[in-house]
């Protein structure tokens, strides 16, 4: 199953707008970007956690589809420990490498701030069907249909373009070219790939504009897309949230804004 074409699950949250996911991810990204403090990402991934039984993923897809955030949350904040700010006392010092009690606290605030930001908007955007966010982006922030049905197109074949470099790299084999040389074939199947991309893409666009798809009218939808109170409960929770994890932090002095220099 393709993240980009996911199964409509039977919990409400398959049927939300995409309008409003998108809207939902970005209060919760913008709130959590103001401050780094393990208090706040802290509140918020509790939160999101108990969220996330509604968002029709069973416990395997969760992790698969969001295995680059808990694989990236760690890095990020080992990295923080190793070379964020010096304050405290100090564990090891050795050349640009400074482990200290602030550089350790920085880490696992970034860390958990991470996975607070990716968690959700992985799960929001799994729960997306592309036909569905051509449509809200065209007729609830009414973007310029060009733009939308280009984009639509493009998600469509990425599938198409995963099936390409494969079905290359069999012809290849069954010509018994580029048997040898990792990198030299990387770049001969991409370059490849790159050619057939772009004649695929120029009959995309010319069999578009044949149909009228750039045509500066007013367009028709076959599925209306509405913005009512599912959608606007899911923005209040992702606000409740935001604003939850704030006022916890900041009730506790850990709220510590991105401009501040203490």
């Amino acid at each position: 199953m393709s993240i980009l074409t996911p199964h409509r699950g039977t919990q409400a949250v398959y049927a939300i707008n995409p309008v409003a996911k998108i809207g939902a991810a970005f209060v919760l990204s913008l709130t959590l970007i103001l401050s780094i403090d393990w208090v706040s990402a802290s509140v918020a991934l509790v939160l999101e956690g108990i969220l996330f039984l509604w968002a029709g993923l069973s416990p395997k897809v969760f992790f698969l589809r969001t295995l680059p955030v808990w694989i990236a949350a760690p890095l990020a904040g080992f990295s923080t420990v190793l070379y964020g700010r010096p304050a405290g006392a100090t564990y090891l010092q050795f050349g640009l490498v400074h482990i200290t009690d602030g550089s350790i606290e920085l880490g696992v605030a970034t860390t958990l701030r991470v996975l607070a930001i990716g968690l959700p908007a992985v799960v929001l955007f799994v729960t997306v069907d592309p036909t569905d966010l051509a449509d809200g982006l065209a007729q609830v922030l009414h973007l310029p249909s060009r733009f939308v049905l280009g984009g639509l197109a493009g998600l469509r074949l990425v599938g198409l373009f995963l099936d390409d470099w494969r079905s290359l790299k069999l012809a290849r084999r069954a010509r018994g070219v580029g048997d040898s040389g990792r990198i030299a074939r990387f770049a001969s199947l991409g370059f490849a790939l790159l050619v057939l991309s772009i004649r695929r893409g120029s009959k995309l666009a010319t069999a578009m504009e044949a149909r009228g798809f750039g045509a500066d009218v007013r367009r028709t939808y076959a599925r209306e897309s509405t913005f009512g109170r599912r959608e606007v409960l899911l923005i209040v929770l992702a606000t409740a949230v935001a604003l939850t994890a704030v006022a916890v932090s900041v009730s506790t002095g850990h709220w510590n804004f991105i401009g501040s220099t203490s």
